[in-house]
This record gives C-alpha cells, sequence and structure tokens, in this order.
C-alpha cells in the first residue's frame, strides 16, 4: 500500500503519518508538502528516517512536481494540504482559492490519469455555516460557508464531488469540527491560549467569546480518516466529530485553571467579520455506518494537550522564533521508497 499524504508536515498531517507508521509499518507514505509557514518538519523528526517514509516538497498546485509525484503509483490520496487560518483568508482571499481549490483540482487530475484506487478529501464543518442554538449539521445540510477560508473549501469539496460523478474516482470526504492536540501551529485558539497563558501574556478573545465550537482531539480525526480509507463507500461524505461543545470562553477558563493562572490575563478584543457563531457535527453516519469512536472526551484530551505543550517549550520557542524553518531547509528532500 503507498499513501500520498498532501500537507504532511502540518498539525494534523503530521499527526496523522505517524499514527499510521506507528500502526502500518509496512505501508510506504509519501509526504508532499509546501512548507508554508505552519510546515514543521521537525513534527516527523522522530520517522524521518523510517524506511517507509519519504518527504517531497512541493506544490499541490504545481501540475509538473504533481505529475512527478503520481508516477510513484500511488495507491491512496489523503489531502490535507490547505490553507486553514481564517483571519489569514480575509485578508488575502486569493492565497486561499489557489491552494485550496486549484491545488484539489490538480490532485483530482493527477489522480484520475494515474487511476488512483481512492481520493479522501479532508474539510471542514465550516463550509456548512453557522448553527443556531439548536441542531446539528449532517452530511445534506446545505453548504453556506461565510469566510473565504470556507469558501474555499466549499468549493474544493465539490470538486472533488464532480470528479466522483463524472469521472467516477473512488472519493470520500470527511468534514471535521475544530481539532487540537499536539504539534498545533499556536495561531489557533487553544495552543494560542496555552501558549501566551504559559508565557503570562494576554489571552485575546473575539467578541464575548460565546462563540461554539466542536472540539476532536487529533489522535481520534486521524483514527476516523484511517477508519474512511478502510470502509468508507465509494462517494459518501463523513462528518467526524467529539461531541464536545464549548464556548470559546469555556476554553480558555479551562486552561487557565489547568495551569493555575488568573482570569485577569483574559481581555475581549474586537470580533473577526463574519464570524460564525455555532458549529455542531453529528457525527452519527461514521459511528453507525463505520464503527468508529472517539477515545478522547474533552476534558482528558486538554489535560493531555496542555501537558504536551508545557513539556515541549523547546518546539514551541522554536515556532517562535522561526529556528523550525531552518530544519525544514536542511531536511527538504530524501529518497527512500
Amino acid at each position: 500500500m503507498r499513501i500520498l499524504v498532501t500537507g504532511g508536515a502540518g498539525f494534523i498531517g503530521s499527526n496523522f503519518i505517524t499514527y499510521m507508521i506507528n500502526k502500518y509499518p509496512d505501508y510506504e507514505i509519501i509526504n508532499l508538502d509546501a512548507l508554508t509557514y505552519a510546515g514543521n518538519l521537525e513534527n516527523l523528526k522522530h520517522i524521518q528516517d523510517h524506511p517507509k517514509y519519504l518527504f517531497i516538497k512541493g506544490d499541490i498546485a504545481d501540475p509538473r512536481i504533481v505529475d512527478d509525484v503520481f508516477q510513484r503509483s500511488i495507491d491512496i490520496v489523503i489531502n490535507f494540504a490547505a490553507e486553514s487560518h481564517v483571519d489569514k483568508s480575509i485578508s488575502d482571499p486569493g492565497v486561499f482559492i489557489r491552494t485550496n481549490v486549484m491545488g484539489t483540482h490538480v490532485l483530482l487530475e493527477a489522480a484520475r490519469k494515474y487511476r488512483v484506487g481512492k481520493f479522501i478529501h479532508i474539510s471542514t464543518d465550516e463550509v456548512y455555516g453557522t448553527l443556531g442554538d439548536t441542531g446539528l449539521f449532517t452530511e445534506t445540510t446545505p453548504l453556506a460557508p461565510n469566510s473565504p477560508y470556507s469558501a474555499s473549501k466549499a468549493g474544493s469539496d465539490l470538486l472533488v464531488r464532480s470528479y466522483h460523478e463524472t469521472y467516477g474516482l473512488n472519493i470520500n470526504i470527511t468534514r471535521c469540527s475544530n481539532n487540537y492536540g499536539p504539534y498545533q501551529f499556536p495561531e489557533k485558539l487553544i495552543p494560542l491560549m496555552i501558549t501566551n497563558a504559559l508565557q503570562n501574556k494576554e489571552l485575546p478573545v473575539y467578541g464575548d467569546g460565546l462563540n461554539v465550537r466542536d472540539w476532536i482531539h487529533v489522535k481520534d480525526h486521524c483514527s476516523a480518516i484511517e477508519t474512511v480509507m478502510l470502509k468508507g463507500k465509494n462517494g459518501e461524505i463523513y462528518n467526524i466529530g467529539g461531541r464536545n461543545e464549548r464556548t470559546n470562553i469555556e476554553i480558555v477558563k479551562t486552561i487557565l485553571i489547568e495551569l493555575g493562572k488568573p482570569e485577569s490575563l483574559i481581555t475581549y478584543v474586537e470580533d473577526r467579520p463574519g464570524h460564525d457563531k455555532r458549529y455542531g457535527i453529528d457525527a452519527s453516519k461514521i459511528i453507525d455506518q463505520l464503527g468508529w469512536i472517539p477515545e478522547y472526551n474533552f476534558f482528558t484530551g486538554i489535560k493531555a494537550t496542555i501537558n504536551w505543550y508545557k513539556n515541549n517549550m523547546d518546539w514551541l520557542q522554536r515556532i517562535q522564533t522561526a529556528a523550525y524553518q531552518d530544519y525544514n531547509n536542511q531536511t527538504c528532500v530524501s529518497s527512500k521508497v
């Protein structure tokens, strides 16, 4: 089995590669990543010499590089590669369209050309827009994205679906709730709040802090993707959620309590434009039809995550000083597969 993981140097992608290498040491994994600011090969330092792992630096929107990779007889594509930070999509939406839409199109064309056995596209619950106080997103909820980021992901979802309907490509789309866990770049809510609290800095909270998200530990997300890879029905979409809805301010206060820090560190800042009020995932389809079960509840997951950051301050410091980029430059290409 040869699996192409795009965006594998990012937070979720690197956790997924580690998960798969540990569980399936005979699988060959190719990691294609452009190493933009959030790509960090130090996340995979512990497996960089594994005989079944290969890293290739490359942009999924570059047809030449992608074609070269697909000539390696890829069995499964798992497409994590994406620009994903909502604030950055508001200030520079074009980058998101290029990577998330055009890049996905390049991958789909290569998958069709080389008759790849399965194409799994990793998406987000944000494509559904926002919820009121009740109800949950299901796989049939209409797409109604409210940010350039979520709109670019919705566009890529529709492209993936079209390649199934038009060309018969074996695809699955997964839409996941907010992830947290080890190696998350400290621009996202949970690692940012942990980082600032550890350094006694202000914790900026958008608006009133009452925006609600469903949280899932990244290892549970990895096991869900594995389940879809092995059991997912051709053409189907699967929602992945942790059944852990929390307001942002609840998350922040939980982190402060765990770290023994005062709530006086919290500061409220002007809300993000188009900030969705609530996300909630109905994951019953993947649970009932494929038998996936999340391992972590929120309290065990957040404690494990806080402890990871406390015990890996050197990793965090290298992110903050950009020293990780030096490591990326030194480790760009290997050729073992």
